[in-house]
């Protein structure tokens, strides 16, 4: 059994931020995370992608953020369960949480913090029949590392900002073959990107094929090729290396959902006049995953809802003490370790 103060659900960006602001507070903290490294969806599904609404960095890579959050956090020595789910919570009399793993770890802790960001989340996959004999295999449903398909001929499907941002990227950036495949001639991203892909196809720098959808695949345990009909009726066969269909990640709270939590459109609601407690005492949500009259999903509201819930969990696991708010700037970070 785990024992620490405070139990973060969720080793995303909101989760490590929350492990600063507890050291402030003497407070220790484990995190549990499905992934098998800390850093959530900065570092499983776009490390590589710029993050421009971080306070005093003009454009920081989202891989670079959590290092540094990582960084941040080391004096307070957190620990980490990665690559396992937290599945159950149970109550114990004195009111303590046992929150249990789908490995079978446990957990105990008097406050649980889910930081759960959008929960878990699965890719919308095109209904091809065949389509999971290629995944990794020649498909891939979100771009961790862009160098791998440098100089590869690759087809993009999609019409959202990561499809088109991903078509200039490796168009322009890693001299790939690039062809970009969207089943309408509008698009659901900033019109400079729109117009960027339009110039580029112009210009040649890349294969445009609008009202066209990839409807069947090819290939002996590898894709080699994609099947492209138009609505028109005509049908492309386009050589591969790989292809990406990016019809974006569906999430979901999983476990989570059944904790016994107020669920508002698959988010839980919280209290955010208060301390972002949810219906549960003791529980608290955090960061995206949690929803409230006039909630905005960035991550900058995550590190204020993260500061406000550990004064809250201080005082819930130290009833009988006086918590007097000191400054980093007069202590220092190691001011505040044990």
């Amino acid at each position: 059994m785990i024992t620490t103060d405070i139990l973060i659900i969720g080793a995303g960006p909101v989760g490590l931020f929350t492990v600063f602001e507890a050291g402030l507070l003497k407070l220790r903290c484990h995190l549990i995370d499905a992934l098998p490294q800390p850093g959530g969806q900065c570092a499983e599904i776009y490390p590589k992608k710029p993050i421009y609404d971080i306070p005093a960095y003009p454009e920081v890579m989202a891989g670079d953020l959590i290092d540094n959050l990582m960084k941040q956090i080391e004096p307070f020595k957190p620990t980490f369960t990665l690559g396992e789910s937290a599945v159950t919570i149970d109550e114990t009399e004195d009111g303590q949480f046992i929150v249990t793993t789908d490995k079978g770890s446990q957990h105990k802790a008097p406050v649980v913090a889910i930081a759960g960001g959008l929960g878990v989340f699965t890719p919308r996959k095109p209904p091809i029949p065949n389509i999971t004999e290629f995944e990794d295999k020649g498909i891939k449903y979100i771009v961790k590392d862009p160098e791998e398909f440098r100089d590869q001929k690759v087809v993009i499907s999609g019409g959202g900002d990561t499809a088109l941002d991903w078509t200039i990227y490796f168009a322009e950036e890693l001299n790939c073959d690039v062809t970009m495949v969207h089943r309408s001639e509008s698009f659901r991203a900033h019109l400079d990107s729109v117009q960027k892909v339009m110039n580029m196809a112009e210009s040649g720098k890349l294969k445009l094929m609008v009202n066209s959808e990839v409807k069947a695949l090819n290939g002996n345990g590898k894709l080699d090729e994609v099947v492209i009909k138009t609505k028109a009726g005509e049908v492309f066969n386009e050589k591969v290396d790989t292809w990406l269909p990016l019809f974006g990640l569906t999430p979901k709270l999983g476990p989570i959902a059944d904790w016994g939590l107020e669920i508002e459109k698959g988010a839980i609601k919280v209290d955010n006049a208060t301390d972002y407690r949810t219906n549960r005492e003791g529980i608290y949500a955090i960061g995206d995953v949690n929803t409230y009259p006039g909630k905005l999903k960035l991550i900058l509201c995550g590190f204020h809802e993260a500061t406000i819930m550990v004064q809250s969990a201080f005082k819930r696991i130290h009833p009988n003490k006086n918590n007097v708010l000191k400054y980093t700037t007069v202590n220092g970070v190691h001011g505040f370790e044990e």
